[in-house]
């Protein structure tokens, strides 16, 4: 998957909140929603970006869809931005 998708994706603030709320345990798409106070179809539509672009994954448990965060994919996101970055964080940082 092509990282400008997990950039793209994370361009959102509902969905950076979503995958940061997905971080510690496995979540429904209705928690989240309600979470974020966001409509079902604006939660799904969310959902559905970070899912296609491999930064949560969905295991169906009954009539329900648990989110969890792929930290490998989020890994790789983080190691892409601080090689961007590299040296020059620091620098803004102690301008």
């Amino acid at each position: 998957m092509p990282l400008d998708d997990a950039i793209a994706a994370l361009a959102h603030p509902a969905r950076r909140e979503l995958v940061r709320l997905c971080t510690d345990r496995e979540r429904s798409a209705g928690e989240l929603g309600d979470r974020l106070k966001l409509r079902q179809p604006a939660t799904s539509q969310h959902l559905r970006v970070l899912r296609d672009a491999g930064l949560v994954s969905v295991r169906p448990d009954g009539n329900r869809r648990l989110y969890r965060v792929d930290f490998e994919r989020l890994a790789e996101v983080r190691t892409a931005l601080d090689e961007l970055w590299g040296t020059r964080l620091p620098a803004l940082k102690r301008a």
